[in-house]
């Protein structure tokens, strides 16, 4: 219970990214066809419009990625085994998140970069929390 205690921000926040990127990539496995048919016509004026397909799969294979590590490196700072994994997990959380922006300014979705410029806030600053 103690170790809850003193980490209690970033078991917090891995929570959050863990939610976050399971759901996200959950979504894009059960209803790839969906969010491909979406993803194609949002990017359809972009240099980005031929590659909708594998940029998705890449995305995907990231945000299940963190939240894997997101959620082994909970249990392991439950555990008292150390921030190695939840470091990770932060560190790629933030990197999918910037492929996401990356993607938002390329669509000119710029009320979509704003939402993800929110979620990069917490894993940021989380990877700050797990370097020390």
């Amino acid at each position: 219970m103690e170790i809850l205690l003193i980490s209690a921000t970033e078991i917090l926040l891995l929570l959050f990214l863990i939610i976050t990127f399971l759901q996200s990539g959950v979504d894009k496995i059960m209803d790839w066809q969906g969010n491909l048919s979406w993803l194609k016509g949002h990017f359809s004026k972009t240099p980005l419009k031929n590659m909708v397909p594998a940029l998705l799969s890449i995305v995907m294979l990231t945000e299940v990625v963190a939240a894997a590590l997101c959620t082994m490196g909970a249990y392991q700072l439950l555990v008292g085994g150390g921030k190695t994994t939840a470091f990770y997990g932060a560190i790629l959380s933030c990197l999918t998140l910037l492929m996401l922006l990356f993607g938002q300014r390329m669509a000119k979705d710029y009320e979509g970069a704003k939402t993800i410029a929110i979620y990069f806030v917490p894993a940021i600053f989380l990877v700050f929390l797990l370097q020390s």
